[in-house]
């Protein structure tokens, strides 16, 4: 190129000109591959049968350093609810960002035997998701018992494809490849950890420092119990320590979005299965790159919003008919509500539906005829429900107690302020000082049953029920025989009410 030399201020600019255009021509490659090197990692912590007992979340008893820190570097969430408080369902949502009741996955443990469920045909799963993002998906368990290559605590009630995940080691990804991984902890169903010597013993909870909830009396065995639920979570605080730990040594730790949060609240009479807040409040906690740290919110999520969050925060487009919602940026839609389900559980059926407002809990139970505490397999082998059961028979049970937990039929509707009452004892459905607020939360469930098609307002097929039925009663032939026979009874008196319609 000539440039003119009579003009220095001409061939000034000529240069510069120039010298621009090389600098955008050189920087646009580097700009596109800092893009791709910044794609962040996402990892789920997800923990078994636990309420937020955290000391963040205002847990006394126990000092949780691990959790805390991590509620430190990003955001906490105070009013974080699932959308059922029990396992597969629970499950299904979650990894589906789907209501359990809208993809027909609501019943507990359902399409274990020859009737099987299949997603509607615009829903995927969230690990499909990533992979076709181009992510290494990976789903391992984090317990010493657990054997070599085997994936992590599944759990969902639909058919999904057997490649679903990469395997259960977020290590193994091809170099330069971003990963979504998820690691489940046993939680509160690990009550041995004093066993175990994994926790010290002057850091172990003994039952003489527990403070039960007012509705459970003050009986050794159920005392021994929470003390030992209390050292679950002191566990699973260590075992989140080991986690971060292996983030940073593999020097991903600052690229990684850490969700941390349980699939439902502790196993217990009133919280695991049921819709008080014993049952449906999780912690959820959210840090990593773009999340706030140090921040505490207050609004209402329901935690199938972890799988719209995830999806966001790594720039995957959200599907259309997704019921998540994504927690931050300018995507974030608050919620008014948060609605809960319940539906069978194993052998157990059962209809409840709950709605959660900033400062209410309204309960509808559909199937009103019948006791709280039916006759349950799963939770009635359990030494809490035996002693409860032996205080009920022997009429020492405290009124509390007796009225809340073994009525032998419940109320159409309950309705709780959760302001004055937390811990859900006066039921205000027939308080005249509440019937608009009443009225208004019964319109809630009524438009949300409807625009959702809840599927769980039509009654199972007995064929369904049957099907995974004779899974159950399969799977103890090998067991204890007296498991089998308790079954067997649990189920005709099922089918008895069913018959009734009860």
């Amino acid at each position: 190129m000539m440039l003119p030399t009579a003009n220095p201020l001409f061939r000034f600019l000529v240069l510069l000109l120039v010298a621009s255009a090389l600098c955008v021509t050189v920087s646009i490659p580097s700009a596109n591959a800092a893009g791709e090197e910044a794609k962040p990692n996402l990892l789920w912590i997800v923990v078994e049968d636990m309420s937020p007992n955290f000391s963040c979340y205002g847990e006394t008893t126990i000092q949780t350093p691990n959790v805390d820190a991590l509620a430190a570097r990003g955001t906490k969430f105070d009013n974080a609810f699932v959308t059922c408080p029990v396992c597969s369902p629970s499950r299904s949502a979650m990894i589906t960002g789907m209501y359990q009741t809208t993809i027909g996955a609501h019943n507990h443990r359902s399409g274990r035997g020859e009737w099987h469920i299949q997603l509607p045909e615009t829903v995927k799963t969230l690990p499909e998701y990533f992979r076709e993002a181009g992510y290494y998906v990976t789903n391992a368990p984090k317990q010493a018992k657990a054997k070599p290559g085997a994936l992590g605590k599944t759990d969902y009630n639909f058919e999904y494809p057997k490649d679903l995940y990469d395997g259960n080691d977020w290590t193994k990804r091809p170099e330069g490849t971003p990963f979504f991984a998820q690691i489940q902890l046993a939680g509160g169903k690990n009550r041995n950890v004093h066993k175990s010597g994994e926790i010290p013993e002057d850091r172990l909870v003994t039952p003489s420092e527990v403070t039960l909830p007012p509705y459970y009396p003050n009986d050794p065995v159920l005392l021994e119990d929470w003390a030992q639920y209390l050292n679950s979570v002191l566990w699973v605080d260590e075992q989140v320590g080991q986690i971060l730990q292996e983030l940073k040594d593999a020097g991903v730790y600052d690229n990684t979005v850490v969700i941390f949060l349980t699939d439902h609240g502790v196993s217990h009479a009133r919280g695991k299965q049921f819709l008080y807040e014993e049952g449906i409040r999780v912690p959820l906690i959210i840090a990593g790159p773009g999340i706030e740290a140090g921040k505490v919110r207050t609004d209402l999520v329901a935690h199938i919003d972890i799988a719209a969050t995830s999806l966001d925060l790594a720039g995957i487009p959200l599907p259309d008919t997704m019921e998540a919602r994504p927690l931050f940026r300018d995507k974030a839609r608050p919620r008014d509500y948060v609605v809960s389900a319940r539906d069978r559980c194993d052998e157990t059926t059962d209809h409840l539906r709950s709605v959660r407002t900033a400062g209410y809990k309204y309960i509808r139970n559909f199937l009103p005829e019948r006791p709280m505490l039916q006759a349950n397999r799963y939770k009635d082998h359990k030494e809490i429900l035996i002693r409860l059961h032996e205080l009920h028979d022997s009429g020492k049970l405290p009124e509390l107690s007796e009225k809340l937990l073994f009525a032998p039929n419940r109320a159409p509707e309950e309705f709780y302020d959760l302001e004055k009452d937390p811990w859900e004892l006066t039921n205000l459905a027939d308080d005249p000082g509440y019937q608009d607020e009443l009225v208004r939360h019964r319109k809630i469930l009524e438009t949300w049953i409807t625009r959702t098609n809840d599927q769980g307002q039509f009654p199972e097929p007995m064929k369904a029920y049957d099907s995974d039925m004779a899974v159950y009663l399969t799977t103890r032939k090998k067991g204890d025989e007296n498991a089998r026979k308790v079954l067997e009874t649990n189920i005709a008196q099922q089918k008895k009410w069913r018959a009734e319609g009860k």
